[in-house]
């Protein structure tokens, strides 16, 4: 349903942290599905660890955090925005991700008010859970100030 344009579009985070590769499903402000192709040339591979690549769990949660962030902000009609990490809840890992896996990164919305998004996230690879989150994300109107222009 989404190019890699199209995500570029919509998300600010681009080489080595766009860790989205095309949205293949998508019923808006309610589920989202998104894949990550796992390639041995991706950077954190050469430290995490040599001899034995294994993804990083926090960019597995990552990729579900900008999952979820690409259906909230198509939702509240794109533009500028930016979806802010506001919490991590129930985050399990369950099985190892290498290269030549493809992530399968689901996103269903748990809550949703105003600007503030919570969803239930599930990365698969091979229909096999992989790790799963709760990310909670907010989104303010003014992307120029990390307020979000309001006073704090």
């Amino acid at each position: 349903m989404l190019s890699i344009q199209e995500i570029m579009e919509l998300l600010p985070h681009r080489y080595p942290f766009l860790l989205v590769d095309r949205i293949v499903e998508l019923e808006p402000g309610k589920r989202i599905v998104g894949i990550k192709n796992v390639t041995i040339n991706e950077p954190f591979f050469s430290g995490h660890f040599p001899g034995h690549p294994i993804m990083p769990g926090v960019l597995i949660v990552e990729a579900l955090a900008q999952v979820g962030g690409i259906m909230a902000l198509m939702a509240m009609g794109g533009g500028k925005r930016i979806a802010y990490f506001a919490g991590i809840e129930n985050c399990k890992f369950r099985r190892p991700v290498v290269p030549g896996d493809q992530l399968r990164l689901e996103a269903t919305v748990l809550a949703h008010k105003g600007p503030v998004w919570k969803v239930h996230g599930e990365a698969r690879v091979d229909g096999v859970l992989a790790a799963r989150a709760d990310v909670i994300a907010t989104i303010p109107e003014n992307a120029d100030s990390p307020d979000g222009g309001q006073e704090t």
